[in-house]
């Protein structure tokens, strides 16, 4: 793992826990499922660019509605 694999899991980290703290302030279960997956994600990636899209692509699915 590089320094900026660690920056990046660590920053949507902490987007996955504000997520997640919201969903269940709320009582939503989308923002907790994305927070939860944003927060585990880092886990299984090892890229750098791949985790930042990740961390990109999921963030965004927070804020669409479907």
């Amino acid at each position: 793992m590089s320094i900026g694999n660690l920056i990046v899991i660590a920053f949507f980290s902490l987007v996955g826990l504000a997520a997640f703290s919201y969903g269940k302030k709320n009582g939503e279960v989308r923002p907790m499922l994305l927070g939860a997956a944003l927060m585990a994600y880092g886990y299984f990636v090892s890229n750098a660019w791949i985790s930042l899209l990740v961390g990109v692509a999921l963030t965004a699915l927070i804020f669409v509605r479907v």
